[in-house]
């Protein structure tokens, strides 16, 4: 049986450069992983009242339920404003609700972080890895995958361009895939 891992892209845009590596990411699964594209779109602003008063969007539920059967995660984040995107964050809310339940809890996580600049989303990078640490997602810490200059990788396709870039994306969707089995198999 396959272990799935689900891709969620920081973005909503639709020609954003997240969407694109999440896209590439699961192009490159390796044998024995299912990678799925987990969908953010949807997802109303997390409001606790709607777990407390039994008012749960079906959004949330859907998304929770999706999230439950997945057993590893790579995360793909760009930066806003030195920070991860609003949308990334309610959806890291969203799962970790209602108290007690959370979808996240002790499942292999990976940052992958880009920017059309120079400093590949350094800041978004972080500040997730930081959310991970109360939610315990154990996050991979090697190889550290920051993308500078994302705009120019992909053609009008959305395919990736260059083969030393294709090459580096395998190699950090390959060593998530080792320690990811490495954390399994001490379970």
């Amino acid at each position: 049986m396959n272990n799935r891992i689900g891709i969620i892209a920081g973005s909503l845009r639709k020609a954003s450069f997240s969407k694109k590596l999440a896209k590439a990411v699961k192009d490159l699964q390796p044998e024995g992983f299912e990678f799925e594209i987990i969908s953010l779109e949807n997802l109303p602003i997390y409001n606790q009242d709607f777990d407390d008063f039994n008012e749960v969007p079906e959004s949330y539920t859907e998304f929770r339920t999706k999230l439950k059967d997945i057993e590893g995660f790579i995360f793909i984040t760009p930066e806003y404003n030195r920070s991860i995107p609003g949308v990334l964050k309610n959806a890291v809310d969203v799962g970790s609700r209602p108290a007690g339940k959370s979808v996240w809890d002790n499942k292999p996580a990976a940052v992958f972080s880009s920017s059309p600049g120079n400093i590949s989303a350094f800041g978004a990078n972080h500040h997730l890895r930081q959310c991970f640490v109360f939610l315990n997602l154990p996050t991979m810490q090697q190889p550290e995958v920051y993308i500078a200059n994302v705009a120019e990788w992909f053609d009008d396709g959305g395919n990736i361009k260059s083969e030393e870039n294709k090459k580096f994306l395998k190699s950090a969707v390959d060593a998530y895939a080792e320690w990811f089995s490495k954390l399994e198999g001490n379970k």
